[in-house]
This record gives C-alpha cells, sequence and structure tokens, in this order.
C-alpha cells in the first residue's frame, strides 16, 4: 500500500520522538508540513529560510536514518520554505500553525499584474496584546472593524518599524472578513502599488489599473511613507483614494511617521490621510514587553519551554520593538538546541549577549554606582536602618520594605537594567526585583504617608545629583 507524503512525515516524526528530545521535536520538526512524496524522497515545508537551513545542518540526516524502519525503505529528506512565505510583505519570525495563510483574492480573479499579499491568521485582535503604548490605536482598529466606512477614515497608523501596525491592519481585515466573508479587501505595500503603476503605464492599461483599486471595499497600505518623491504615484494614489473615500469604502494605511513629517508628501495627501484618525503606535514598556513575550510563548506552546524569570530577562534587556523580541526568543531556542541545554537566564545571557544593551561605558558606571549608593544611603536615613542592611541577604520586615523601596528609586530615578538592580542589592534575581517594584507602588497607591515618604527621598536624590 502507498504512503501519503504526511502519512510518512507522521511516521518519521513518531521516530524522531525516540531519539530526540521532545522539546527539539516541538520547537523545529513539529513545524515543518508534508508537501511532497515520490516513493524515494519527501519534500517537507518550511516555516523561514532559517528553519531549512538549520534542519538541514542538524536533523535531515537523522530523519533519513530513520526512514528505512519508519516505512522500510531509504529515503531522501529535501526541504523548502512555503511558497506563500517567499512573498510575504514582513517576516513572521514565529511558528505558524496550519493553514494561517488566506488568499486576499482568489487566485483566477487575481490579476497576473499586480501581486497582492496574503492576510496572516495569527495578526488577529486575539494575539494583540495591548498597553498603554498602543491602546488608542487598538481601540480605533477595533471600532473600524465593527464600522468599516463610517468611524474612522481613513485610519491613519504610525511609528517605528516592528511595534505592531501591520498586525493591527490585518486584524481588522481578518474581523472584517469574518463579519462579511464577501468584502472585498485589498492588502498592499506602497512598493506593490508603485511597481503596479509602473508597469500599467508602460503597458498603457492605466484603466485597468484605476478599476481594480477603485472596486475593493476596503484598501490597506503598509508602509505609505515610500510613497514621497514618487509624483506619478502620488497622483495616482490621490486618485484612488477620493474615488475610494466618496464611496464609503474603509481605508487603512501605515507609516513610520504622522503624515504631515513624510518627507516629498503631497499636501493634498498629507492633508487627506489626517481626515479620519491617526493614531501612534509606540514602544512598549517593561511591562507590556513581557506581556508580549508571555502571548507569543503561549501562541507557539511554549511556555513550559522558557521559564518566565527568562521571559522578563528578555523583556528588560531587549526594548527596541515587538520583532526583536520575537527574533530574540528564535535565537535563544537556536542556541538551546545547539548547546544541548535547558533554557535558564544564565543560558538566555550567553545566547543574547549581543542584543544587550550597551551599559558597560567605562565614564558612565561610576556615575551610576555613586547615585545608586546615594539612593541607599537616603533611603536608608528615611527608614533608620543601614546600607548594609539593604545590601544584606536579611529579610526582615524592618528591611524588606526600604530594600524595596531602594529597588524602586534605582529604577525610576536611574533607570537601571532588573538585573543590575538585583546585583546591587545582594544578587536578588529578576522576580524579586519585579515583586519589589510592583509592591511598592501598590503601596505608594494604598497609603498616602508611605508615598509622601518615597516622594521626599526621590526630590532629595534627584536635587544631589
Amino acid at each position: 500500500m502507498s504512503l501519503t507524503a504526511t502519512e510518512v512525515w507522521t511516521r518519521l516524526l513518531d521516530r524522531a520522538r525516540t531519539q530526540l528530545s521532545d522539546h527539539i521535536v516541538d520547537t523545529w520538526l513539529s513545524p515543518l508540513t508534508a508537501a511532497e512524496f515520490d516513493g524515494d524522497a519527501l519534500t517537507l515545508n518550511a516555516p523561514d529560510q532559517f528553519s531549512v537551513e538549520w534542519n538541514e545542518r542538524r536533523h535531515s540526516a537523522i530523519l533519513e536514518s530513520l526512514a528505512p524502519v519508519a516505512v522500510g525503505h531509504p529515503l531522501k529528506i529535501e526541504l523548502r520554505v512555503q511558497a506563500e512565505r517567499l512573498q510575504r510583505s514582513q517576516m513572521d519570525l514565529f511558528v505558524p500553525v496550519k493553514g494561517q495563510e488566506r488568499a486576499i483574492m482568489e487566485p483566477e480573479k487575481q490579476p497576473a499584474n499586480v501581486t497582492l499579499s496574503s492576510l496572516n491568521e495569527r495578526y488577529s485582535f486575539d494575539t494583540f496584546v495591548i498597553g498603554k503604548s498602543n491602546d488608542l490605536a487598538a481601540a480605533a482598529a477595533m471600532a473600524v472593524a465593527q464600522a468599516p466606512g463610517k468611524t474612522y477614515n481613513p485610519l491613519f497608523f504610525y511609528g517605528p518599524t516592528g511595534l505592531g501596525k501591520t498586525h493591527l491592519m490585518q486584524a481588522i481585515a481578518q474581523e472584517i472578513l469574518r463579519r462579511a466573508p464577501g468584502t472585498r479587501v485589498t492588502y498592499i505595500t506602497t512598493e506593490q502599488f508603485t511597481n503596479d503603476v509602473i508597469t500599467s503605464i508602460g503597458k498603457g492599461a492605466m484603466q485597468d489599473f484605476r478599476r481594480r483599486y477603485r472596486e475593493t471595499d476596503l484598501f490597506l497600505v503598509d508602509d505609505v511613507h515610500f510613497i514621497g518623491g514618487k509624483n506619478s504615484t502620488q497622483e495616482e494614489f490621490f486618485h484612488t483614494f477620493n474615488a475610494l473615500y466618496e464611496a464609503g469604502r474603509q481605508i487603512v494605511l501605515t507609516s513610520d511617521r504622522p503624515p504631515s513629517e513624510i518627507p516629498k508628501l503631497e499636501a493634498r495627501l498629507a492633508s487627506r490621510f489626517a481626515w479620519g484618525m491617526v493614531a501612534d503606535v509606540g514602544q512598549p514598556d517593561l511591562e507590556h514587553r513581557i506581556a508580549i513575550l508571555r502571548r507569543k510563548a503561549e501562541m507557539d506552546h511554549l511556555e513550559h519551554t522558557i521559564p518566565d524569570d527568562v521571559l522578563h530577562f528578555i523583556a528588560d534587556h531587549v526594548q527596541s520593538n515587538v520583532r526583536e523580541l520575537e527574533g530574540s526568543i528564535i535565537k535563544l531556542l537556536a542556541f538551546a538546541s545547539l548547546k544541548h541545554r535547558v533554557i535558564t537566564v544564565d543560558l538566555a545571557r550567553e545566547a543574547l549577549r549581543d542584543k544587550l544593551r550597551a551599559n558597560d561605558a567605562a565614564e558612565l558606571r561610576p556615575a551610576r554606582q555613586d547615585r545608586m549608593g546615594l539612593i541607599q544611603q537616603r533611603v536608608a536615613a528615611e527608614w533608620s536602618t543601614t546600607v548594609e542592611g539593604l545590601q544584606s541577604k536579611t529579610r526582615t520586615k524592618n528591611l524588606t520594605v526600604p530594600r524595596q523601596v531602594a529597588m524602586y528609586l534605582a529604577r525610576e530615578v536611574l533607570g537601571l537594567q532588573l538585573v543590575e538592580i538585583g546585583q546591587a542589592f545582594g544578587g536578588r534575581d529578576h522576580s524579586t526585583v519585579i515583586h519589589s517594584l510592583e509592591r511598592v507602588s501598590e503601596m505608594m497607591k494604598e497609603n498616602a504617608d508611605f508615598r509622601m515618604r518615597v516622594e521626599k527621598v526621590r526630590e532629595s536624590v534627584r536635587h544631589s545629583t
């Protein structure tokens, strides 16, 4: 009896679990999907090129050695990147779930000279982590999804790369399609729009171009700041925008800056981009970054693989953007697999050393140490204890509270990392420092006298530096 590609892959996976740890199989092999089987070779789809190269180096030979037992004869394992992912406008660093891609238009209806992106089903409202830096943008996105073309039109997201603008844009499309499956959606990058303008002009097919773009119900354009200085593209975009807006069709745009700051953008476009809602998507704070990492770990079933203190460590050190946070997880998993070690904070520090913030400049270290010492001295004096007591391992109440206050002020006044704070107070770990910060915040809200004492010390430190 001949086996299908999926059946062969299932048998190989089962055998692989007898030779490799569940962690390695779940992280690197399970995300692969069977594509083709011709009797001699099994072709597997991988989520990205990194996965292809990693599995070719580390696991292909093992899988091939298991084939005679699993299927009764030798097999050649071939890996390739899943075709849809090669066309994706931005890389999704996490392992996809089965069936995550959905084409915007049916293949037979998609014009040959237009490249439209695909929606990533992971980019939904359910998977978007809301915090102080993006709550306005998220609320606006949800409002648009509830009433497209009526609430905020256009909706303009702006902010640095990798913070979730594309996620929110696609979440709008996902929700609208869920409510109204027949909605015509066009999701495209500015580069794709520009290339289509050039191609259509060259072929004398501008009428067809205009019909395609102006007959959509939901028009999503990523990275619209790239339109600046492209006169022909701006002209066509202007008329496309007007036609859709006047027809009550929803327009959603993303950019790395607000409309008024896009270089060489015509005034008439800048004003139209600001007609509806312009929402900033900013950098997440520490608590938000931790929440993002926890959500990502849950989505990819890594909550038992990556301890919570490691997530705290990554969130504390990687602050640039969400994509960088995700990339850190991928690198950590690869490093742990390569070294055959359990994931810990020490391993994360080793794996991510190139991503850690530069904080050891010689000219800054003495000044920060002096300011930390000043905080400890002022807190010790206010609570009638000693600096040595704050730095000790003793956990009596008369030391615990002032120690927590000193940690809180070190974070707020100096902006120190959790690791640095922990080291200054007897080598305490991430979770202890975080608990101290949270506890002081709670006590300041609950007790006015306590809040006044903390603020007194804080002002004293600030006026002394």
